[in-house]
């Protein structure tokens, strides 16, 4: 007898039906989570206009992220622990409680607070579509659909600006956040039918712990990667004491994990080759992957010369790309193998950054475009199959866990990638505007030893700020004319070779992981309702405790 025969035995049309509820509950779940977001940022203008808190508006992201990044592990070991309804549901309970207070906030640090709140809901719901994706499917099915999921994921990125300018045109900000009620409340209805409540044989064992040493640690070291060279200098007592605290915490956590019997993150999972090197080649896609979301738009608007109003549509045709490939690259794994394709997916990636690196003063807008799609593709071929591959390589019992780290080391990669290439181009802008810049500064006449001394300064604290006026008509048509001829060419020349710098550098990231791949061993994607492995065969009797 097959998996799905073991599964769906007796009533089998119904039970299929009831895995069609859930897998749409699964998928507005994920949209709805995803474009969170970027709906926020678009509306940030009218937020800031109404509540104030300009110098705290970033904090509206931050908290997201740190709170959502740090939960992600806890809540994929909880639903491996309390089942994938319990925790699910409790995910998007928090996430529609934070969204509704949210919108009720009547100051930014209201605001800020409880966008911290829906962050641990969001950070609940992401790794749990993928898990029960993996519990539902084996082999190339689960890989089809998690492909799926991985496209609508960036399917978020393209609608959300323009969802949310039309929500904020049509009512106000605040329905950015309230519009999360109706659309969760469904995904809630149809996920809650979708699965059956978890019964334990025995009390669970919770890492409490584990739990607090993990996240003291992880926020501590996302604050001080998302602070540093930005609110404080690296050296700042405020940044030695967060990577102090962080280091305290993590080893803490460590020594935790490997006293406790059901630890949160089970140190043991580190000796696998397969999990070890999966969650590098996924940590490293990232730090490129956020390189080129941060980093393309600048040169598109600065040297390419797209205008800010259109700065909505830069980056479609990276996320079309990575969309189509998504989708394609679940279908065509069990083919070529996941450790070829995470590969040639790296490789792909290496090429496009290094495409990017050619891009100068010249380069016309589509073939500024035609490089951002070779990059999606290898996007693309890599995301969803980090995630299948360590799937296929654990059994059912560890599936959560196994999920939630892929996600995890991806977005803590994010964030690391953001700093790294972030200080990358503060560095090199400051070698080369202090070169080209500075000495033309000295010549100027008295009158503008002024703006001589702002610039001056901007070059040793905040070389960006000066790229900013490429993106500013208004900022330099304060510039005297003469100047402006001059301190236009140095700019554009400087920001370029800049960007060359960090292009290849992002490249050098995703080619270490390609190397990675290199020593993987073959991870077995199995036909439709296969089994992988021996540990697989727990695969009917878990899927039939989870489902209705």
């Amino acid at each position: 007898m097959t998996e799905k025969e073991a599964v769906f035995s007796g009533d089998i049309g119904n039970e299929e039906n009831k895995r069609g509820v859930l897998i749409a509950g699964l998928l507005i779940a994920m949209l709805f989570a995803a474009l969170d977001n970027t709906i926020v940022g678009t509306a940030m203008p009218r937020i800031v206009g109404e509540l104030g808190g300009l110098g705290v508006m970033t904090w509206l992201t931050t908290a997201y992220l740190l709170s959502s990044t740090a939960v992600v592990p806890i809540a994929g070991k909880l639903a491996d622990i309390l089942g994938r309804k319990a925790v699910y549901v409790a995910g998007l309970v928090l996430f529609m409680l934070g969204s509704a207070l949210c919108g009720a906030a009547q100051s930014m640090t209201e605001l800020i607070i409880f966008r911290g709140l829906q962050g641990i809901g969001g950070g609940v719901m992401m790794p749990m579509a993928m898990i029960i994706i993996g519990d539902l499917f084996t082999g190339e099915q689960r890989a089809k659909w998690q492909g799926i999921f991985g496209a609508v994921f960036g399917l978020s990125s393209i609608i959300g600006p323009q969802v949310g300018g039309w929500i904020v045109d049509a009512a106000n900000w605040r329905w950015v956040f309230y519009i999360n009620l109706p659309v969760g409340i469904l995904a809630t209805v149809l996920i809650a039918l979708g699965l059956r409540s978890h019964s334990a044989k025995d009390a669970p064992k919770i890492d409490v712990w584990g739990m607090v040493t993990m996240i003291v640690g992880v926020v501590s070291l996302l604050l001080a990667l998302t602070l540093g060279g930005k609110d404080y200098a690296w050296t700042s007592w405020q940044e030695l004491s967060l990577f102090a605290l962080s280091l305290v915490s993590l080893a803490a956590f460590v020594i935790v994990e490997s006293k406790v019997s059901d630890p949160i993150l089970p140190l043991r999972l580190f000796q696998n080759r397969t999990f070890t090197l999966i969650n590098g080649i996924g940590f490293l896609m990232a730090v490129g992957m956020f390189g080129a979301i941060m980093f393309v738009p600048l040169f598109m608007q600065g040297i390419v010369g797209i205008s800010a109003s259109s700065s909505g549509t830069i980056m479609l045709p990276l996320m079309l790309s990575m969309m189509a490939m998504s989708i394609l690259g679940g279908r065509m794994v069990r083919k070529i193998g996941a450790r070829t394709q995470m590969m040639a997916g790296m490789l792909i990636m290496g090429a496009g950054f290094w495409l990017l690196s050619t891009m100068g003063m010249d380069t016309s807008k589509m073939t500024a475009m035609g490089y951002m799609i070779v990059l999606g593709l290898g996007m693309g071929l890599v995301m969803p199959i980090t995630t299948l591959a360590l799937q296929e390589a654990f059994p059912k019992s560890e599936l959560g866990v196994v999920t939630s780290s892929s996600q995890f080391f991806r977005q803590i990669g994010g964030t690391f990638g953001a700093t790294i290439l972030g200080a990358i181009m503060n560095h090199q802008s400051t070698n080369l505007l202090t070169d080209r810049l500075v000495p033309y500064l000295e010549k100027l006449p008295p009158k503008a030893h002024g703006m001589v001394d702002q610039f001056e300064s901007m070059i040793q604290t905040n070389p960006q700020g000066l790229y900013s006026m490429l993106l500013s008509p208004e900022a330099l048509q304060k510039i005297p004319a003469a100047i402006r001829d001059t301190l236009l060419p140095i700019l554009k020349t400087s920001m370029v070779e800049t960007l060359h710098h960090v292009f290849l550098y992002g490249m050098g990231f995703v080619l270490l992981g390609a190397v990675l791949t290199l020593f993987l061993r073959k991870v077995k994607i199995a036909a439709d309702g296969k089994q992988t492995s021996p540990a697989d065969k727990e695969a009917a009797s878990s899927i039939q405790q989870e489902m209705v």
